[in-house]
């Protein structure tokens, strides 16, 4: 074990900071300020939001943190807001030039993270997990003719493929290949295994805006292209005229086993109503300077993201949505670690950049910006290190750290769970995309090492249930309040341990890289 993860985290382990606040009681006033009802639920570009970015930036002043943004503390930047109305849209199959009507809804979720065409029609075909991955040699779009069509794919990847490799061919680049493809839209199709949310709260959810960067550089999709989210459990419904069945699709991806592609020999058509407006949000970024004269120019960032779902407009239930642990938690341990490493009396060699995220719930947004356009010189950034709903529901004995393979920022991870007596647990569901799913993945896209955390669990454990119970009935509902059990003390190790990666990362000879045999080295500059 590197002497300087030990040191790091008996000094740590043994600071005033630290020891006064064993109970957790200054990270959880954070939590309950930030999930309070000031900040409404801190929607990206609403007034809640700017109140609580406000609140973060004073608490950094106060710690004696320098501004860093390009606005003292914030990082300012624009989106444009798409509001689909659901009860204006329609949708429909077409067989045999005959509308089959669906309900908006029951049946489809229209998506607003893209910019949706007015109306659309075209063909069906069905390309199975929709992976484009030909230097691993897998590609469900090589050899489909999806020129003018939509392209419908089921969630999931052949078990040969890691999580990592399968979620990064998620999202961006599941529209960067559909794109060159010639397609006009996606459907995507989850699995009633991989989905965490229930439908009907899904359908509850749609109502949320979605935004996308105001400037189209920074856009993933470039033209209007049509979005949308079938339920699986009437997903039979595109499959009736294939000659397969949707029961067969998800027997083979249950078993995560390849699935070919085939014309689904139907046809999809829409109407898309929306509402449009323009908004400003903004990061939140504070540095600690670093106190050797060659690395301090040098910065790790350590984030999370501010932003949540904003108020209650279903007329039912609380006023707004909390977010207590997504990820008014993960924000309150940014601002503890700040704390703990400003008040240190040896700074770290690097330059530690504190970094508030906005637009993580409309697509990571505001952590692209940041990591494509840094406050700071892009070369100087060499880590990052996210926290998103890490989950303190239970006692800290394990971790579970998303990347850890990948470079050797992942090797110091695994030294300081070591030194903590923390054990590194593999990722229970990797179907669920969570490498791609949070802030850490702007990073990786940009050249930087980058890592994400969570509370460890092992699939089958009583914490693997508690985390399952959470997300079915708490991930994005109003439920994730401040009446939850959580566990303060341990939130507080938990933070011990991420000062302790981000002192061993500032402080290494070395900056961290990329692995030879990791997919992600071809993002390094």
């Amino acid at each position: 074990m590197r002497p300087v993860v030990v040191l790091a985290l008996i000094a740590l382990s043994t600071s005033p900071a630290l020891a006064a606040d064993a109970d957790g009681a200054k990270w959880w006033s954070h939590v309950e300020t930030l999930a309070g009802p000031q900040f409404e639920g801190r929607l990206t570009g609403s007034p809640g939001y700017d109140r609580a970015a406000a609140y973060a930036a004073d608490r950094f002043k106060a710690y004696g943190l320098q501004p860093a943004g390009t606005d003292g503390y914030l990082q300012p930047m624009k989106f444009t807001v798409q509001r689909v109305l659901a009860d204006r849209s329609s949708a429909a199959l077409v067989v045999d030039g005959q509308a089959q009507p669906l309900r908006v809804g029951p049946d489809i979720l229209l998506g607003s993270r893209l910019p949706q065409p007015k109306t659309i029609e075209a063909s069906l075909v069905f390309i199975g997990y929709g992976l484009h991955l030909p230097e691993a040699g897998y590609d469900d779009f090589a050899g489909q003719d999806l020129k003018g069509k939509i392209a419908v794919y089921v969630n999931g990847g052949p078990a040969e493929i890691s999580a990592a490799l399968k979620s990064h061919s998620r999202g961006s680049e599941t529209w960067r290949a559909a794109q060159a493809a010639g397609a006009v839209g996606l459907i995507a199709l989850p699995t009633p295994k991989s989905m965490e949310v229930p439908w009907a709260r899904q359908i509850a959810n749609s109502g949320q805006p979605g935004m996308y960067p105001a400037d189209s550089a920074l856009r993933d999709v470039a033209e209007d292209k049509f979005s949308g989210t079938f339920n699986p459990a009437e997903a039979e419904k595109l499959f009736a005229r294939s000659g397969h069945s949707f029961a067969e699709v998800l027997a083979l991806a249950d078993a995560s086993k390849p699935i070919a592609g085939f014309d689904l020999k139907i046809g999809f058509k829409a109407q898309v109503a929306a509402e449009f407006s323009q908004v400003a949000s903004a990061n939140v970024v504070a540095k600690l300077p670093g106190g050797d004269p060659k690395l301090k120019s040098e910065h790790v960032v350590v984030s999370a993201h501010l932003d949540h779902l904003g108020l209650n407009t279903a007329g039912q239930g609380a006023p707004y949505y909390a977010g207590a642990m997504d990820n008014a938690s993960g924000v309150a341990s940014v601002l503890e670690i700040a704390r703990t490493l400003s008040q240190a009396k040896v700074k770290p060699k690097r330059s530690i950049l504190f970094v508030l995220v906005t637009g993580e719930e409309k697509g990571l947004l505001g952590s692209k910006y940041f990591a494509e356009r840094p406050s700071v010189p892009a070369s100087s950034v060499v880590a990052d290190l996210n926290m998103d709903m890490a989950l303190p529901l239970w006692p800290l004995k394990s971790v579970i750290i998303l990347g850890v393979d990948e470079s050797t920022l992942g090797d110091a991870a695994r030294a300081a769970a070591q030194a903590q007596g923390l054990e590194v647990v593999a990722d229970p569901y990797p179907d669920r995309n969570s490498f791609i799913r949070s802030d850490q993945y702007s990073f990786i896209r940009a050249g930087v090492p980058a890592l994400a955390f969570k509370f460890g669990f092992k699939p089958g454990s009583p914490e693997a249930q508690i985390e399952k119970t959470w997300r079915a009935e708490r991930y994005h509902g109003l439920a994730d309040d401040l009446t939850q059990p959580v566990e303060r003390a341990d939130a507080v190790k938990f933070n011990a341990f991420m000062a302790g990666v981000a002192v061993q990362a500032a402080n290494a000879p070395q900056r961290p890289a990329w692995k030879d045999g990791s997919f992600f080295k071809r993002f390094a500059n």
